[in-house]
C-alpha cells in the first residue's frame, strides 16, 4: 500500500473532548502513526518564546514552522505520546495554560497555517495514520477513510483538563479552566480560516457520558465498518 493510499482516521473536535487520549489508544491498537495536530502549534508557539520570537513577527514564525524540529514518539504514558522539540522532551511544556494560549493566537494567522499543512500531510505513512486535531477531517485529510468528531459539555471537558493538570502536580483553578474552554470554543469556531466544525461526512460522537473504553469500541467498530 502507497503512502499516498494509506488510511487515515480522522478525529476531530474541542479541546477536552477525549481527541488525543483515543487516538493514542487507537494508534496503538492499530500498529498506525499518529499525528497530533495541535501540538504542532503548541510547539510553534514554545519555539517562538524559546528563540524571543513574538507572535506578531509573522515572517519569523512562519520560517519556524516549515523547519520545525519535532518528533512525536508513541508512549505508554498518560500522555500516550512523548514530544520531542529540538532534542528536548516538551510533552509537560506544551501542555501549560500559558503555551496554550498562544497556540490558539498562533493558530489564527493563515501563513503559518499554511506552512503547517504539507507538515501535517507528510505523517501519512504506510500502514496508515490517526489525526488528532480541530480540521484534520475537514481541511488536513478530507478524503480520510474515517472522520469522527467528538465533542462534550464545556462543563464535562474543564472538569477532565482540571483533572490532567492537577494529576500532573499543576496547580490549577477550575473556573478559570472552565473561562478558557470557553473563549477558546468561541475564538475556534467563529475564526475566519479552518474554523472549529464537523466535516459534512464526519459521524458526531458525544463523549459526556461515555467512558474511554466506550468511545474507542465505538470508533473502532466504526471503522471496521468502512
Amino acid at each position: 500500500m502507497t503512502e499516498e493510499n494509506s488510511p487515515v482516521i480522522a478525529i476531530d473536535g474541542p479541546s477536552g473532548s477525549g481527541k488525543g487520549t483515543i487516538c493514542s489508544i487507537i494508534a496503538q491498537h492499530l500498529g498506525w502513526h499518529l499525528l497530533d495536530s495541535g501540538a504542532l502549534y503548541r510547539l510553534v508557539a514554545l519555539a517562538a518564546q524559546r528563540h524571543s520570537i513574538l507572535l506578531d513577527n509573522e515572517e519569523a514564525l512562519v520560517a519556524l514552522a516549515a523547519h520545525l524540529d519535532v518528533e512525536f514518539h508513541a508512549d505508554t504514558s498518560d500522555d500516550g505520546l512523548v514530544i520531542v522539540l529540538e532534542g528536548e522532551v516538551v510533552t509537560d511544556a506544551i501542555r501549560s495554560e500559558e503555551c496554550s494560549q498562544m497556540a490558539s493566537r498562533v493558530a489564527v494567522i493563515p501563513s503559518v497555517r499554511e506552512a503547517l499543512l504539507g507538515r501535517q500531510q507528510a505523517f501519512l505513512q504506510a500502514p496508515g495514520l490517526v489525526a488528532d486535531g480541530r480540521d484534520m477531517g475537514s481541511v488536513v485529510f478530507p478524503r480520510a477513510t474515517l472522520k469522527i468528531f467528538l465533542t462534550a459539555s464545556q462543563k464535562i471537558r474543564a472538569e477532565r483538563r482540571y483533572k490532567q493538570l492537577i494529576k500532573k502536580g499543576i496547580s490549577v483553578n477550575f473556573a478559570a479552566i472552565l473561562d478558557d474552554i470557553s473563549q477558546r470554543d468561541d475564538r475556534d469556531t467563529q475564526r475566519n480560516v479552518s474554523p472549529l466544525h464537523a466535516a459534512d461526512d464526519a459521524i458526531i460522537v458525544d463523549t459526556s457520558e461515555m467512558s474511554i473504553d466506550d468511545v474507542v469500541e465505538k470508533v473502532m467498530a466504526l471503522y471496521r465498518s468502512k
